[in-house]
């Protein structure tokens, strides 16, 4: 009759020379330019948020709902396969995000790779981080601000695409009526960041401000 040996716990040592093993790892991998993307995943009041960076800036914000694995899948293809999950990265998009969700932050300040989105998308993109922080705006009224009034149907695709929710508030842009459209982290997430930038804003059918 065999014997099962249990696991035996790691002590703080062996935790202390794992993690310092680890971060020599991710500073080797770093100086040679190994890594093409580092992610890491972090508790929010919306669920898990995967948030990903190259060397030039913070490229995918990405919501639990849209599949976390098929995110990185997406990354490795458009932007390169030498990914590495780095609990210790992304430190200053982490803070600003846990700042933000406690009220004390309404602009983010984070240096942005937008290579996921085309020129015009872009555009729209950019001019999401102009809106206000708990205002909104309409689908229309960003197509005349970039200067395209007939491309409505345009912003409202690269809203949908945005790869940077939350930092580029996409949540921010209604229909005409002030109902809300759609949203890539769903509709209650949708409507869970327009009341916490805005208590006031009912749920839907509202007015823009």
């Amino acid at each position: 009759m065999s014997e099962r040996t249990a696991a035996v716990p790691a002590t703080r040592d062996e935790e202390r020379i794992l993690a310092e093993l680890n971060k020599k790892f991710v500073h080797d991998a770093r100086s040679q330019q190994l890594i093409e993307i580092s992610y890491r995943i972090v508790d929010s009041p919306i669920g898990a948020l995967l948030l990903a960076s190259t060397e030039a800036g913070l490229v995918r914000v990405a919501f639990e709902t849209e599949g976390h694995e098929r995110i990185l899948e997406v990354l490795a293809h458009k932007v390169g396969p030498r990914i590495l999950k780095d609990d210790r990265s992304l430190d200053d998009a982490a803070r600003q995000l846990d700042q933000y969700f406690s009220g004390s932050l309404q602009e983010f300040s984070l240096p942005l790779d937008l290579r996921l989105s085309t020129e015009f998308r872009r555009q729209v993109q950019l001019e999401l981080g102009r809106i206000a922080y708990g205002r909104t705006q309409s689908y229309a009224q960003v197509a005349e601000h970039i200067g395209k009034p007939k491309a409505v149907r345009a912003v409202g695709s690269a809203c949908a695409t945005n790869p940077l929710p939350i930092v580029l508030p996409c949540h921010r842009v209604l229909r005409t009526d002030g109902s809300l459209g759609g949203y890539l982290g769903g509709l209650d997430v949708k409507t869970q960041l327009l009341k916490l930038e805005n208590p006031e804003f009912d749920g839907g059918e509202a007015t823009l401000f």
